[in-house]
């Protein structure tokens, strides 16, 4: 079971969140996640099957767009600040439940051939009563938020999301 010290070692972005009550729902999310998922590490759970050869794993592209939504966060204003670190720290939770480790290998679960993880990553915040605006962020950071309005903390976290996996494949390609 991940404990609390787990998810702070884990993601110590969570500490940059002033409201006590979203660094506990970030805490119990993770912790909830895990305890339903088929992943048996979340620290070398990979990030994206999506790329052949991209290795990064969750965990680190979940720091570094939380770092970089801060920054954004942090620049533009107007935005709540840890509701947006709290949306980057749980945009992929869904992850966890998409995919399973078998003999080692990050692989698609039984879960993630039916829901992509946006969708289950906002089931499982509804699931522990996280307040809407964090259940937005999580179901609307990919494409399945291209159809509704997103808040301006989902957009951010959608940008910035894609501003990650645009580098990361530009980077892989130029290497081959």
């Amino acid at each position: 079971m991940l404990t609390v010290e787990d998810v702070i070692r884990i993601f110590p972005e969570v500490e940059h969140i002033s409201d006590q009550q979203m660094k506990e729902h970030v805490i119990r999310a993770w912790q909830g996640a895990m305890e339903m998922s088929e992943c048996t590490d979340l620290e070398t759970v990979k990030w994206t099957m999506a790329v052949p050869g991209l290795e990064d794993t969750l965990v680190q592209h979940t720091r570094k767009v939380t770092r970089m939504a801060k920054a954004c966060a942090c620049e533009h204003g107007g935005v709540n600040v840890d509701l947006v670190i709290a949306g980057a720290l749980l945009h992929d939770v869904g992850k966890v439940l998409e995919y399973a480790q078998v003999d080692g290998q990050t692989v698609t679960s039984k879960t993630g051939k039916g829901l992509r993880h946006p969708v289950s990553g906002a089931g499982l915040a509804m699931k522990f009563d996280l307040p809407y605006e964090l259940v937005h962020i999580i179901a609307n950071h990919s494409k399945e938020g291209d159809f509704v309005t997103r808040i301006p903390e989902a957009i951010l976290i959608h940008h910035v999301d894609f501003v990650d996996f645009d580098i990361a494949k530009a980077l892989l390609a130029a290497k081959k």
